[in-house]
């Protein structure tokens, strides 16, 4: 069986994932359950500039259409609900849809990076009131700029020890050896492997046991064969996941980290 934990659709410049590529891409590569969430609620683009009309959403309204079209297929599409945490806070009507809906959610998503806003900054302390209220975890893009480094989600996770927190990417762009070492500094703090490469993945299962990585992949981001090659055609890593790694962990090992953290994390009793 196999999880992934980070996958997304939506339509804004330069992306465009549509989730028939998604369920797609997850039949031809055997991926059982995907959580997805919406690029449509990003706020600044690659460039930090503002996300223009007509491509900038409200976080209610791409809420309520992801979550239609996760309805589509519950058995195979989780719902993480993207927070635009610059310029909008929960209301009562995102609260609302969150706790109507919790058979199909199973965390929200911060992303730091297209919100220039940092995870430990104060005002986030209603979203973290809301994860805690409904035993959500809270997984966040790290890198790219400063408020998205690993060290911010540190802060918000030693903050609140109640919540569970995932550093997606574990520091995107980097060497991944910050966020490596801050994952095994709190028990409620966990890494996934998103363009993470396989190298630092083992040595996280080496230093801290193998039930602190989950398995993701940004799929469909490169297209419908994001799992086997980049745009430029040179193979992707997530071909090493599938193959290598195995060669390189225990079977046991490779569960864990392929899904059976996943089902800890964000199924409960799901």
């Amino acid at each position: 069986m196999i999880i992934d934990s980070h996958t997304h659709i939506g339509t804004i410049p330069p992306f465009d994932m549509k989730v028939e590529e998604l369920l797609s891409s997850m039949e031809r590569f055997g991926i059982d359950f995907s959580l997805v969430s919406n690029v449509e609620a990003a706020e600044f683009d690659h460039g930090g500039d503002p996300v223009p009309p007509p491509f900038i959403k409200p976080q209610n309204r791409v809420l309520r259409e992801t979550l239609a079209i996760a309805r589509k297929a519950p058995d195979k599409l989780g719902v993480l609900p993207w927070l635009r945490i610059h310029s909008e806070l929960p209301d009562a009507g995102f609260i609302a849809m969150i706790k109507d809906n919790l058979d199909i959610i199973y965390g929200l998503k911060l992303h730091p990076f297209h919100s220039r806003t940092a995870p430990d900054d104060p005002k986030l302390e209603p979203v973290y009131q809301l994860a805690a209220e409904l035993h959500l975890p809270v997984v966040s893009h790290t890198g790219g700029c400063e408020e998205a480094m690993s060290p911010h989600l540190y802060n918000a996770a030693k903050r609140h020890p109640e919540i569970d927190f995932v550093m997606v990417h574990m520091d995107l762009g980097t060497d991944n050896s910050v966020a490596l070492d801050l994952l095994g500094k709190l028990p409620n703090l966990y890494g996934d492997t998103t363009w993470v490469p396989v190298s630092t993945t083992v040595e996280a299962i080496r230093r801290y046991g193998s039930k602190k990585m989950i398995f993701g992949t940004d799929n469909p981001i490169d297209g419908e064969n994001t799992l086997l090659h980049n745009k430029t055609g040179d193979r992707s890593l997530y071909q090493q996941y599938f193959n290598e790694l195995k060669e390189l962990i225990s079977e046991a090992e490779y569960e864990d980290l392929m899904h059976k953290n996943a089902k800890r994390l964000f199924f409960n009793d799901k």
